[in-house]
C-alpha cells in the first residue's frame, strides 16, 4: 500500500491565483518565550489558497456554503486520468474515450502539477466539458490547477459543475501519481458558512483496481 499527499504546502512563499499578494497566507507570532510561557503563530489564509474544495455560495449568490459538505463524498474511490499532454483545455472531446462513468469522482493530472509558480495559461476544464461531465452526473471533479476553470465569462465551468450537485477540489498535486484507482481522504477544516474550505487531501494505491483507458 503507498499513501500519498496530494496537497499543496501552506507556506509564506505557496503559488497563488494570478500571484495577487491577497491571497498569500500570512503568519505572526503572537506568543515566544521571550516574554511568554509558550509559542503561538497566527495565520491569516485566502480559503481559495492552496487546496481546496469549492462551494456553489463561490460562484452563484446564495448558493450552498459550507454547512452543507457531506464528508461521505470525499472519502470515497477515485479516478486518476493523465492529461499532461494538452496544453490548454481539457474539453469534451478529451472525454468522451474515457471511461467516466456517473457517480464516478475523477481527478485531472495536467502538466500543472509540474509547475512551483503560477502560470497565467494553466489548463483548466472548458465549458463543453464541464456540461458533459454535468450530463454523466459525476459525483466530484479534481483538479491541478488553482482554478477549475480560467478566462471564461460567466464562470460556467463552475456554474455546470455546482448546478449538477458536483464537488470542486481545485490545488491538487499529482506529479508523482500514475493514471489509475485510489482511495481518496479529502479532509476540510470546519468552518461554518463559507463559500470554500482547505482540504488535506490523501490518496492511497489500490493494487487490486486498476482501469485502462485503451
Amino acid at each position: 500500500m503507498k499513501i500519498y499527499d496530494v496537497s499543496m504546502t501552506i507556506s509564506k512563499d505557496i503559488q497563488v491565483y494570478k500571484n495577487k499578494e491577497e491571497k498569500k497566507p500570512t503568519f505572526e507570532i503572537v506568543l515566544d518565550f521571550d516574554y511568554a510561557s509558550a509559542r503561538e503563530t497566527q495565520m491569516t489564509l485566502n480559503l481559495h489558497t492552496g487546496t481546496h474544495m469549492d462551494f456553489p455560495l463561490h460562484m452563484i449568490p446564495n448558493g450552498e456554503n459550507s454547512d452543507t459538505l457531506d464528508l461521505s463524498r470525499l472519502i470515497t474511490m477515485v479516478k486518476v486520468y493523465d492529461m499532461t499532454h494538452l496544453k490548454s483545455y481539457i474539453e469534451e472531446d478529451d472525454l468522451r474515450s474515457m471511461d467516466i462513468k456517473k457517480g464516478d469522482f475523477v481527478l485531472f493530472k495536467t502538466r500543472n502539477s509540474f509547475e512551483d509558480s503560477f502560470n497565467f495559461n494553466f489548463v483548466f476544464i472548458n465549458e463543453s466539458a464541464s456540461q458533459y461531465l454535468a450530463e454523466l452526473k459525476v459525483s466530484g471533479v479534481g483538479v491541478d490547477g488553482l482554478g477549475v476553470e480560467r478566462d471564461q465569462e460567466g464562470h460556467p465551468t463552475h456554474k455546470n459543475l455546482f448546478k449538477a450537485d458536483i464537488i470542486i477540489i481545485e490545488g491538487l498535486r499529482l506529479k508523482d501519481i500514475a493514471e489509475g484507482q485510489y482511495m481518496m481522504y479529502a479532509l476540510p477544516i470546519k468552518i461554518k458558512g463559507m463559500d470554500a474550505l482547505p482540504l488535506s487531501v490523501i490518496l492511497v494505491e489500490d493494487s487490486y483496481d486498476t482501469y485502462s483507458n485503451d
